[in-house]
């Protein structure tokens, strides 16, 4: 089940779908960094380059959860 999310990133507010169970390792890896979720998909965000916000999210979330112990 996808679960829709806005923010506003650089100035322009957009939404992004992504399936719970992606936001929970993205919350887990922001609250880790001690960031707030909104912070933590805007460094995603700049860092992105041409790929869309939420496949970076994804492959975001699969790292982090790959180097979890």
């Amino acid at each position: 089940m996808l679960k829709k999310r806005s923010f506003t990133l650089a100035g322009h507010r957009t939404s992004v779908a992504l399936e719970v169970e992606f936001w929970a390792v993205l919350e887990a890896e922001a609250r880790q960094l001690e960031k707030s979720l909104a912070a933590f998909v805007a460094g995603v965000d700049a860092a992105r380059g041409s790929r869309p916000l939420a496949s970076a999210l994804r492959l975001t979330a699969l790292e982090a959860a790959r180097s979890r112990p």
